[in-house]
């Protein structure tokens, strides 16, 4: 079995489909749009095949903060600790939140976190 794609909602599909495509190289298909039930949705695909289905319906609109039931975080490898810290610095340049710097982790990956525009935890590991 393989994992095809991981669903995220947002309030704005444009904001975050645009933030996957520059910093990952996602490649995104056309807008899908149902008016009838208020839906919109990108699909953005990784190099491997894997994609985030990038969501957003006029009736979910509420934002959560901190830690809740549910997706806790998802992670894209860039191969190497050197690209881990440059995503990391160039991500901290462009004003993301960094929750967690770089380092080895105890289940020993090399990682850094950041919350995406939304708030989502993304971690990038090597």
């Amino acid at each position: 079995m393989q994992l095809t794609h991981i669903a995220i909602w947002t309030n704005e599909l444009e904001r975050s489909k645009d933030f996957y495509v520059k910093y990952f190289g996602g490649k995104s298909n056309e807008k899908y749009v149902n008016p009838k039930k208020g839906f919109a949705s990108y699909f953005v695909t990784f190099e491997g095949g894997a994609s985030l289905e990038i969501m957003q319906r006029t009736d979910i609109t509420e934002e959560k903060n901190g830690g809740y039931i549910g997706l806790a975080h998802f992670a894209f490898s860039v191969g190497t600790k050197e690209n881990v810290d440059g995503m990391i610095e160039q991500l901290r340049r462009d004003e993301y939140t960094i929750i967690g710097e770089p380092r080895t982790t105890g289940d020993g990956f090399y990682e850094g976190a950041f919350l995406d525009p939304d708030g989502n935890h993304i971690e990038v590991i090597a």
